[in-house]
Parts: C-alpha cells; sequence; structure tokens
C-alpha cells in the first residue's frame, strides 16, 4: 500500500538500514541513525539503478511523488534519468563558476600580469566592484541589458556621467572577455551605449600663454613648501611627464651621469619603456634631491608614509596654494604648456615633440623612428626647453 505521512513519522530505526516501499519503484531508507531517505529503484539498459530524492521530512512526501513521476516520464522517452541529473548537476556547477565575479576576477587577473598600471587597475576594480553589488553571483549568460542599466542609472543619478560611461566600458570588457572564452555569446552593454546621458568633456587646465607660463615658472621657484614637493613641481616644468609618471618615479630609473630618465614601461600609459634625456638643470634638482631620498626606492615619498610614492593630489594641491586655480593649472597641464610652446618655437619637428611627450606613433614603424631617430634632437630641445625655463625666471 502507498504510505501516509502519519506512517512515515511513525516509522522507527533498527540496526540496519530497511526499506519500506510506497509505489511506482519509490521508497523510504531508514538509516540505524534515523534518517529516512527517498530512493527510487528502476532498471535501464538492462541494469538495476537507484536514484535519490532527498530526505525525510526536508522532501515531501508529495514532492517524492513528484519526482518519481518526473523519472518515470524520462524513463518512457528512453532517457535515463540519472544521467540527465548528472547533467544538470555539472551544468549548475559550471554556471556558478561563470558568474559575472568570478569572470571578472580573471580578467581582472589578466590585466594584472600583462603589467597594467596600478592606477588602471585600481579604478577597474572599483568600477567592477560596484558591478559586483548588483549581479556579481548571477550567470553571466543570463545577464541582460535591463539589469546592466540598473547600477549606471544609479550612478547617474548623482551627476556622474564620466563614471557611468567608464562603468558601462568596463562591464562591456568583461563581457568581452567572456565571449573570447567561450563562456558567453554577445555583450549587452553594446545596445546601452547610446541610453546614458552624454558627459560634458572638460579639457585639464593648462597655461599656454608664455607670459603667463613665467608667472607659474617664477611662482614655483619661489614656493615654500617641502622640498620634495618644490623639487617635483620644477621637474614637471623642465620634464613634462605625465605626473604620476614622476611621483611613482625610482632612483633605479635615472642615470645622471648619462642625463637619461628611463620610464618602466609598467608606468607607462603606452605600455611601453620611455626614455627622457635630462637637461642639466633637472640633473641638478635631482642631485639635490637624493641627498633626502636616496636611501628609499621613491625619488619622492609620501610625507605620511614613506614607504609609498607621493599622493596624486599633493602637486595640484601645491598649485592651489600657489595661488593658480583648477581652472587655470594643473599638474598634467604642463604637458599641454610645453607641447605648446615647443610647437610654437618652429624650432622642432613635430614629431619629435610627440616622441618626447610619449606619444604613441601612427605604426610599429614610426614609433621605433621616434626612439632612434629623434633622440639627438630631443636631446637639444631638452635643453633649449631648460634654457627658455631658466629665462622664464628672470622675465619681467
Amino acid at each position: 500500500m502507498p504510505l501516509t505521512d502519519t506512517q512515515i513519522r511513525a516509522l522507527k530505526p533498527s540496526e540496519k538500514p530497511t526499506k519500506v516501499s510506497d509505489a511506482g519503484g519509490l521508497h523510504l531508507l531508514i538509516s540505524p541513525l534515523g534518517s529516512k531517505l527517498w530512493r527510487m529503484a528502476y532498471r535501464y539498459g538492462g541494469k538495476q539503478k537507484t536514484l535519490a530524492f532527498g530526505s525525510y521530512p526536508i522532501t515531501t512526501l508529495a514532492e517524492a511523488r513528484e519526482k518519481r513521476d518526473n523519472a518515470k516520464r524520462l524513463l518512457a522517452t528512453g532517457i535515463d534519468p540519472s544521467v540527465l541529473i548528472k547533467t544538470e548537476r555539472a551544468a549548475k556547477k559550471v554556471a556558478n563558476g561563470n558568474t559575472f565575479k568570478a569572470i571578472a576576477d580573471e580578467f581582472l587577473s589578466k590585466a594584472e600580469r600583462e603589467g597594467r598600471a596600478e592606477a588602471t587597475l585600481a579604478k577597474k576594480r572599483w568600477l567592477l566592484g560596484m558591478a559586483s553589488h548588483h549581479f556579481g553571483n548571477r550567470p553571466i549568460t543570463e545577464i541582460t541589458a535591463s539589469e546592466i542599466l540598473i547600477p549606471l542609472r544609479k550612478v547617474e543619478s548623482d551627476g556622474n556621467y564620466e563614471t557611468a560611461r567608464r562603468l558601462r566600458a568596463t562591464i562591456g570588457q568583461v563581457f568581452r572577455y567572456a565571449i573570447a572564452t567561450a563562456r558567453a555569446d554577445n555583450d549587452p552593454t553594446f545596445g546601452l551605449r547610446g541610453a546614458l546621458i552624454a558627459p560634458k568633456v572638460t579639457h585639464r587646465a593648462a597655461i599656454t600663454d608664455k607670459k603667463q607660463f613665467a608667472g607659474l615658472v617664477r611662482a614655483i621657484w619661489g614656493y615654500e613648501g617641502t622640498p620634495e614637493t618644490r623639487a617635483a613641481l620644477k621637474l614637471m616644468c623642465l620634464l613634462y611627464p605625465r605626473p604620476g609618471e614622476l611621483r611613482q618615479a625610482e632612483w633605479s630609473e635615472f642615470d645622471l651621469d648619462k642625463a637619461i630618465w628611463t620610464i618602466p614601461a609598467k608606468r607607462s600609459k603606452m605600455r611601453r619603456e620611455h626614455r627622457k634625456p635630462l637637461p642639466p638643470l633637472s640633473v641638478e634638482i635631482l642631485h639635490d634631491i637624493r641627498r633626502l631620498t636616496g636611501n628609499r626606492a621613491n625619488v619622492f615619498p609620501s610625507i605620511q608614509s614613506p614607504q609609498r610614492a607621493m599622493s596624486e593630489n599633493t602637486l595640484n594641491a601645491a598649485l592651489r596654494r600657489l595661488g593658480f586655480a583648477k581652472h587655470e593649472a594643473t599638474a598634467h597641464g604642463f604637458r599641454a604648456t610645453a607641447s605648446s610652446l615647443l610647437n610654437e618655437s618652429g624650432k622642432w619637428l613635430p614629431d619629435a615633440i610627440e616622441a618626447e611627450l610619449g606619444h604613441m606613433g601612427a605604426d610599429e614603424v614610426r614609433r621605433a623612428y621616434h626612439r632612434a631617430q629623434y633622440w639627438d634632437e630631443r636631446v637639444r630641445m631638452s635643453d633649449w626647453w631648460a634654457t627658455e625655463v631658466k629665462s622664464l625666471m628672470r622675465a619681467d
């Protein structure tokens, strides 16, 4: 006779496992410890096999019978239900390993191995952290464009339009990585490009007028802040590197005897080594600062934590203290200043200026040409620029 819940609750364990039948092969296996396990006996391909449906009362009598009936329907169509269950479990395991967060972590690990700058990695971690908060545990193949739009709209609602744009782009990078590794078929962020508010483009403030630049130079040479910040500002004037390249510079990168600074690929925006000639005035400044920080790895260590590099806000904060507002001058603006004034002088080939700025050439051949053929001109140009800066200190 079929079992009832009353009968099942009354069943007691014995010294050996015992079976109590329901119907259609379904039965309870009572263990000596008292657990009541649902099992179904069946034959497939001439072999006796068993299915497990969980334990009572977590799996109720009605649920066990439903699972039995489903298994019988599969058998009627020639399918072995145990094989199907194993396949579904394997698929679920794969799906759980292919969540957005799991693939995003792989993507970040790949970026680390490729030598991406730590600042770039930190930004990607931050952005992907926001995305993972909303759908990180979801299988990446199930995530839709409408789901992705939720965190994007949240960022937009705070007025951070550029961050929303970057978030969409970074999420898209994870999806494209999943496609490349055969774990997704499409990138749902593609259709969201027109859904976001376009950020207003604002360029970093830079002084491009020679007379105004002279005022900035005089202010920097008269700056009374810390020696490290004062030296860094002077070198920004003379060498116009990317601020992060200078802030994070290490003494091992400088050959002061040969007057060359070699910025390693891991810290170069273009992910390639970049050499810069050092005019005599910059070498003199570096010799001076080495007396203070030469016993450390960083040329410009942080005041709060000497084992770390100078903060990214230090140089801009110094410019504010010198009286230059955010819309007037920034640390990154020294690059635009040098580019404008060097081109206006008419003395130097534009490609030599671009090579000195560390910009990527149109192709690999042109890049090699920049490095090899323009070096002598860049050395002369650096000396000329340093002489110009010195003359501006005395300009009226």
